[in-house]
């Protein structure tokens, strides 16, 4: 037999489930990772890799342990981040996320539909408990690699500001102190979709402040009245509208980036009697490679201004986060590897996923000028059972990570010259 053929061998669904449920039952949302990490770290321990933990404030940490010769040779990064983007806290995810308490958005691994389902079972943790597996596989199979594998967990890497003072910013702030430190020279992260992608569009957030005038309910009909909530709404309804026209032609071969209307602020739910001065909505707009966030704010703000022209509505648009979007040449190592271990775990040709629009980590990675390829978990799916968008983060099929588990040993192997 085979290293490689051994290594694939240990893969096992049984341990896959082991894994899910131990990350899912330490609960890690954004800025508050450790305990996790930690845990991680604790992991790697145990099967030989020199697990470590990297802390990048009293809340949030790393972790990452290496397998191979360590200082030489080239390396590859198997990546994953931690982060949940809800905390398992109904006082913190309701009516946001769901309008009421639900079992998969809870920190403790089950079973339903022959899938194990709970709080980020399938992203990130699923995919996380595949890189695990991958690297024990590796490990138990005695693999003689000619460089470095690092596995990688990262916090921060949801794109989510702080929900607490005491907490930082999400936005890849994890991936990009992990890379510093360990300094990979190519990278593979772990992500939602079946197939290889080397393309991913960034993102750009913006605050729209809308101003109108302070007045009270019974002094309508007497005094200057300009409700800056009204204005919002016009506002928000014609920039929903434009979001198509900018997927439709900012488009590429491979990304369709889009855009939402994400939160509103205005007035005073305790003062109803009276309108507020002013209203401000918050716009997420997917940014292409190729495209830098002066160009979408110079866009956005051309929108909104026509249309506030228009109706008489004061209204400025500030520019609050940018990550550009970024690509890797098809022809890196890194992607050919991958997309060929993709083929010769599903025995079919590869066709990329087209019509994306999701950002992740690996914009991070390959700004840091490492070479990415990115290839995760599809989403499940089962006749009569409704996977919405919570759903679909907190639902995994152990077939389906026993795959990515294995297609990430494959890459392993033809990243460094081997068979896959």
């Amino acid at each position: 037999m085979s290293a490689l053929d051994d290594a694939l061998a240990r893969v096992s669904a049984s341990r896959l489930r082991e894994l899910t449920g131990m990350l899912v039952a330490t609960p890690s949302p954004t800025g508050e990772e450790g305990a996790l990490a930690a845990q991680i770290a604790e992991s790697l321990n145990a099967v030989g890799m020199q697990g470590r933990t990297q802390w990048l404030d009293a809340n949030a940490a790393n972790s990452w342990g290496v397998l191979g010769s360590d200082g030489c040779g080239p390396s590859l990064l198997l990546y994953s981040p931690i982060d949940t983007l809800t905390a398992g806290d109904p006082d913190l995810g309701l009516p946001w996320a769901s309008p009421e308490a639900r079992p998969d958005m809870e920190p403790e691994a089950r079973q339903e539909h022959g899938w194990m389902v709970g709080l980020g079972a399938q992203n990130p943790k699923g995919h996380a408990a595949c890189v695990l597996m991958a690297v024990e596989a590796l490990l138990s199979a005695g693999a003689d690699l000619p460089g470095r594998v690092i596995a990688g967990f990262g916090c921060l890497g949801m794109p989510v500001n702080r929900r607490a003072p005491h907490l930082r910013d999400g936005h890849g702030a994890g991936c990009e102190a992990l890379v510093g430190t360990v300094r990979p020279e190519a990278a593979v992260i772990a992500k939602s979709g079946w197939a290889v992608s080397w393309s991913e569009v960034g993102l750009a957030w913006f605050t729209v402040r809308v101003s109108g005038i302070h007045t009270y309910a019974g002094s309508r009909h007497l005094l200057a009245y300009r409700s800056a909530i009204a204005d919002a709404a016009d506002l928000i309804l014609d920039v929903e509208s434009w979001i198509e026209e900018w997927a439709e032609f900012r488009s590429d071969e491979f990304n369709r980036p889009q855009g939402i209307v994400a939160a509103v602020r205005g007035g005073d739910p305790s003062a109803a009697a009276f309108t507020g001065c002013t209203c401000e909505f918050t716009v997420d707009l997917r940014i292409p490679p190729g495209i830098d966030a002066d160009s979408a704010e110079r866009a956005l703000a051309e929108r909104v201004g026509r249309r506030a022209a228009a109706a008489g509505i004061d209204a400025t648009v500030t520019r609050t986060v940018a990550i550009d979007g970024t690509c890797t040449d098809p022809s890196e190592p890194v992607v050919q590897a991958a997309v060929k271990s993709w083929e010769a775990e599903t025995g079919r040709l590869h066709q990329p996923i087209r019509g994306l629009s999701g950002a992740t980590d690996a914009n991070i990675l390959r700004a840091s000028g490492i070479p990415t390829a990115r290839v995760g978990l599809p989403k499940v799916a089962k006749p009569g059972v409704d996977v919405d968008f919570q759903y679909g983060m907190n639902a995994v099929a152990p077939s389906d990570q026993v795959a990515l588990s294995r297609l990430l040993i494959r890459t392993v192997f033809g990243y460094f010259g081997g068979d896959t």
